[in-house]
C-alpha cells in the first residue's frame, strides 16, 4: 500500500507499507527494497531501522519511508488508519527482468 502523505505531513511525502510471513521474509523484502532502488536508481536509504525479529523493518528515504511488517505487527500499529486521512495510491509493479 503507498498512502500519499503530501500536504499532511512535513517529514515525508509517501509512505509504502507492506507484509512479510516470517523473519526471512522481511529480510529478503528490505533487502531486495534496497538492491532494487541502488542498482536501479542509485539510492540509498538514509537510515535502516529495526531488523526482522523485531517485526517491523523501516527504510528511510526522506521523502518516500518504507515500512516492512510481519502481518500481525501491521495490523496492531495499523499505520493505514493512523494515517486515515492520507489518499492510498495505486501502483503497479515494474516489470523487471532479474
Amino acid at each position: 500500500m503507498v498512502l500519499d502523505l503530501r500536504g499532511i505531513s512535513s517529514f515525508t511525502d509517501f509512505f509504502v507499507i507492506c507484509s512479510g510471513t516470517s523473519e526471512p521474509h522481511l529480510k529478503a523484502i528490505a533487502g531486495e527494497i534496497e538492491y532494487g532502488l541502488n542498482k536501479d536508481h542509485g539510492t540509498r536509504a538514509v537510515s535502516v531501522d529495526g531488523f526482522p525479529a523485531s517485526q517491523w523493518i523501516v527504510l528511510d528515504y526522506m521523502q518516500v519511508i518504507v515500512h516492512v511488517f510481519r502481518q500481525e505487527k501491521r495490523e496492531f500499529y495499523s499505520l493505514e488508519d493512523l494515517w486515515g486521512d492520507a489518499p492510498r495510491l495505486a501502483w503497479e509493479p515494474a516489470e523487471t527482468s532479474r
